[in-house]
């Protein structure tokens, strides 16, 4: 019942912050009146603390314990105000979001600034319930803090409150701002299916770069070599010299070309078809093969390459909507 009464009124304040501030434009910097700050547990055992220390000095009329009670206390009306200025002032130059599968761990790229000539310590920010990120800034430093966030289903992802805090210097106040960045990422579909990929179409491969002459095959690079391969295509020469294992590449007039659809997944409900896309677009890409995707109300021409991969994942991304 605690749990979930102080969730309602988490909830209940964070709408009354959303409301009170609107979405944060950047670059961002925080000011006094959209930072709070709040005693943390330490802070009120020590508050209590103080408090027997006041109570004792007085019942024995000891000038002495009067004197270190209030000089304690001064201390940590000075380290409640250092703790508040470690945040006012801190800058947040840029925001970026990539693209993730559902059921990954996304990350956000947030790129602070301290205009300040003193350094910022102990700041941590989060996103929702993901792990929280501490990071430290020096005297006119630049960084760059990666936040990881869920991404539980495909579709479009606009992500939640930030939460940037801190419990410099001594760990008895925290002090936190709320961030709301106008952001969105493409969550694609999980990329799921133990099916092999459709029968390849000789002869409609997607452009590449003209053979020399018909029928022949023109060397283009070396690449990495990854699960799969053909051992026909090891540069076995360069890996007997000490190099690591090479895939030659080669572009030719023709080649093999994938067509990606619903063909032959009617048994799997719409999740799991799009799931199975997406592994055969990875096997695609991975492979350098082309691919075209035909579902229904969607044709997305043939292409090859990194850019052809994001266009067909996030054509499933949002394919009929969100997934339910």
């Amino acid at each position: 019942m605690f749990a979930a009464l102080r969730r309602r009124l988490i909830e209940r304040v964070a709408r009354w912050a959303r409301r009170r501030q609107g979405l944060d434009p950047l670059p961002l910097v925080l000011r006094a009146p959209r930072l709070y700050i709040l005693p943390t547990r330490a802070g009120l055992g020590f508050a209590l603390l103080l408090f027997v220390m006041l109570v004792a000095g007085l019942n024995y009329t000891n000038s002495l314990a009067l004197f270190l009670t209030f000089m304690i206390a001064g201390t940590v009306l000075v380290g409640m105000h250092e703790c508040q200025r470690t945040l006012q002032g801190l800058e947040l130059v840029q925001a970026h979001a990539g693209d993730c599968h559902a059921g990954a761990t996304g990350v956000l790229e947030l790129r602070f600034y301290n205009a300040a000539r003193q350094a910022r310590r102990a700041l941590t920010i989060r996103s929702g319930t993901a792990a929280v990120s501490e990071f430290a800034l020096a005297p006119g430093a630049t960084l760059t803090v990666r936040v990881a966030f869920d991404a539980a289903r495909r579709g479009r992802l606009r992500l939640g409150r930030l939460e940037l805090a801190s419990t410099a210097p001594f760990g008895l106040f925290r002090c936190w701002a709320w961030l709301h960045l106008p952001l969105e990422v493409i969550v694609y579909p999980q990329p799921a299916g133990s099916r092999p990929l459709p029968n390849p179409t000789v002869g409609r491969a997607a452009p590449r770069a003209a053979a020399s002459s018909p029928g022949e095959d023109e060397w283009l690079n070396l690449r990495a070599y990854q699960a799969g391969d053909s051992p026909r295509s090891i540069a076995w020469k360069a890996w007997a010299r000490g190099a690591p294992l090479m895939v030659g590449q080669y572009a030719g007039s023709g080649g093999n070309d994938y067509l990606l659809s619903f063909a032959g997944l009617e048994t799997l409900d719409l999740e799991a078809r799009l799931s199975q896309l997406t592994a055969w677009i990875n096997d695609c890409a991975r492979l350098d093969a082309a691919c075209e995707l035909r579902l229904p109300g969607v044709e997305l021409p043939l292409g090859r390459g990194a850019a052809q991969r994001t266009r067909l994942l996030r054509e499933l991304a949002l394919y009929g909507g969100e997934a339910p």
